[in-house]
C-alpha cells in the first residue's frame, strides 16, 4: 500500500474542513465585521439615549422602578443602569425562559420614559443573532457555529502548516505578491490564500480561542486552568440573611447605589440589581474604563442587612483579580479588538474583513484543481 506523505494527509485535512465549514466561518467573519462599531454607530443614531446635563442629582431607584415596572408590568426587571450625566438610565429587563430582552429609557433626573426598547429587534440584533447562532434557533446554532469555530482553529494551524517553504526560494513567495505581468488568476488567487492566511494567522488564533470560550463550557474551563486560573466560572449570587422584619434595612437598593456612588465617583457607569428573591444578595457592578468591561467591580450586599459579600467567582473586584480571572474577563474585549480602543475595533474590522475572504479564495483554489482534473 502506497504511504501518504505528512503534508498531503495535512492538505487532505484543510481541504476538507474548509469545504464543510467555510460558509459558516465566511458568515461569522462578515457578521463580526459589521457588528464592530455598533455602539458607536448607536451613539450617533439613538438621541433618546441621552439627556441634557443638570445640576441635581440622579432619582434614586426606587423612585425609577415604579416608573419603569409602570411600562412592562408582567416583565423581570433585571437591573438599573446609571451611565454618565449627559445620558439616560437603562431600565433593563430580561429573562432567559421565555427569552425577552426590554430596555426603559429613563431621564435620570426626572424619570421621564424617552423610550421603551424591544432588544431583541433591530439591524445590530440581527447582525447578533448571525454571528451567535446562524438566525438558527439557539441551541442548535450555538453548538454548530462553536463547532465550526474549533474547526477554524485547526484549519488555521493546518494552514500554517502547509504554508511553511521547503526552501528560500520558495520562501519569497510566501511573504508577499511577486505577481508578474501575464501571471494566471489561479496563481493569483492562491498567493491571495496563502499570503493573506499567513498575516492574519495570529489575530485569527486569538479571535478562536476568544470566541470558544463562549462557545464550550469545557474549553473555557480547560483554558481558564492552563492559564493558572483557581476560581469558579460560574457566576453565582451570595444568600441573604435571615433577620426579623423590624431589623431589615428600608430602601436597600438606595443605599447601595449611594454607596457606589461616592465609592467609583468616576464610574463610567453603576449597575444596581433588584434581588430576584428573598433570599438573594444585591448584585452591583462600576466600570472603570470607557469602551471595555474588564475592569468592572463587582459587589455584593446582603439585601437585608447591607453587609458585604465576597465570591469565590471571576465576577468579584477588579483587586482581588490574579492574571489568569482577567485574561478571562478581558474575553469580550480582546475578542472585539476594545481592549486597544477605537484602533483596535478598526484593527478587528480589517482583520475580520481578510479572514472572510479565505473561504472563498480556498474555495477558488479546489474548483481551479477540480475543474483542471
Amino acid at each position: 500500500m502506497k504511504k501518504i506523505n505528512f503534508k498531503k494527509s495535512i492538505r487532505l485535512l484543510h481541504l476538507w474542513l474548509g469545504l464543510g465549514s467555510g460558509i459558516i466561518v465566511f458568515i461569522i467573519a462578515v457578521t463580526g465585521c459589521l457588528y464592530a462599531f455598533q455602539e458607536e454607530i448607536q451613539d450617533i443614531t439613538q438621541e433618546y439615549r441621552f439627556v441634557e446635563k443638570q445640576k441635581v442629582p440622579f432619582l434614586l431607584p426606587s423612585q425609577l422602578l415604579p416608573i419603569a415596572k409602570k411600562e412592562l408590568p408582567n416583565k423581570v426587571l433585571h437591573a438599573l443602569k446609571y451611565n454618565a450625566p449627559d445620558q439616560a438610565v437603562e431600565a433593563i429587563f430580561y429573562h432567559y425562559e421565555p427569552t425577552y430582552h426590554y430596555v426603559v429609557y429613563l431621564n435620570p433626573y426626572s424619570g421621564k420614559v424617552l423610550k421603551v426598547a424591544n432588544m431583541e429587534d433591530g439591524f445590530f440584533r440581527f447582525i447578533l443573532d448571525g454571528h451567535f447562532y446562524l438566525w438558527l434557533p439557539h441551541k442548535i446554532g450555538q453548538v454548530i457555529v462553536a463547532s465550526a469555530t474549533l474547526i477554524f482553529l485547526v484549519l488555521l494551524v493546518s494552514g500554517l502548516i502547509l504554508w511553511f517553504p521547503k526552501n528560500k526560494k520558495a520562501a519569497k513567495q510566501r511573504f508577499w505578491f511577486r505577481w508578474k505581468e501575464g501571471l494566471k488568476w489561479k496563481r493569483k488567487n492562491y498567493d491571495l490564500h496563502n499570503i493573506t492566511g499567513f498575516y492574519v494567522l495570529a489575530i485569527a488564533l486569538i479571535f478562536a480561542i476568544t470566541g470558544l470560550v463562549w462557545g464550550f463550557p469545557w474549553f473555557a474551563y480547560g483554558y481558564y486552568k492552563i492559564i493558572g486560573g483557581e476560581k469558579s466560572l460560574l457566576y453565582e449570587d451570595p444568600v441573604s440573611k435571615e433577620v426579623a422584619l423590624a431589623k431589615k434595612i428600608e430602601n436597600p437598593l438606595d443605599k447601595v447605589f449611594l454607596l457606589m456612588q461616592e465609592q467609583y465617583p468616576k464610574a463610567v457607569y453603576i449597575e444596581v440589581h433588584p434581588p430576584e428573591n428573598p433570599k438573594s444578595a444585591i448584585a452591583t457592578n462600576a466600570n472603570l474604563e470607557k469602551g471595555t468591561y474588564w475592569k468592572t467591580d463587582y459587589r455584593y450586599f446582603d439585601q437585608n442587612t447591607l453587609e458585604e459579600k465576597e465570591v469565590t467567582h471571576i465576577y468579584g473586584k477588579i483587586a482581588k483579580a490574579d492574571t489568569s480571572d482577567r485574561l478571562l474577563r478581558m474575553n469580550y474585549d480582546i475578542h472585539t479588538g476594545a481592549i486597544m480602543g477605537l484602533a483596535g475595533k478598526v484593527f478587528a474590522f480589517l482583520i475580520s474583513l481578510l479572514i472572510a475572504t479565505l473561504p472563498i479564495t480556498g474555495c477558488m483554489i479546489w474548483y481551479g484543481r477540480k475543474k483542471a482534473k
